[in-house]
């Protein structure tokens, strides 16, 4: 999967694994957000996404990225300058 066709405005949650409060937005509010994470929080966060995506070696697509996932998503916006 390439976190490269992610749209910047697709509507996403970010969630994690120890019950704090999910952040709603956008991917790219997920992303600023994950930039943001201290590194034990980076390891609990998870995105539902509401378009699924492809995944290699998969038959179904998926609605969750995964924190490596995230953080290519957060290094992307880097990249372009958000």
């Amino acid at each position: 999967m390439s976190t490269a066709t992610i749209p910047w405005d697709q509507p996403a949650t970010m969630i994690d694994l120890e019950g704090r409060a999910p952040l709603i937005g956008t991917v790219r509010d997920c992303a600023m957000h994950f930039a943001l994470y201290k590194p034990h929080a980076r390891e609990q966060a998870r995105v539902l996404l509401t378009v699924p995506v492809h995944r290699v070696g998969r038959q179904t697509r998926t609605w969750v990225l995964e924190p490596f996932e995230i953080a290519e998503l957060a290094e992307r916006l880097k990249r372009e300058g958000f």
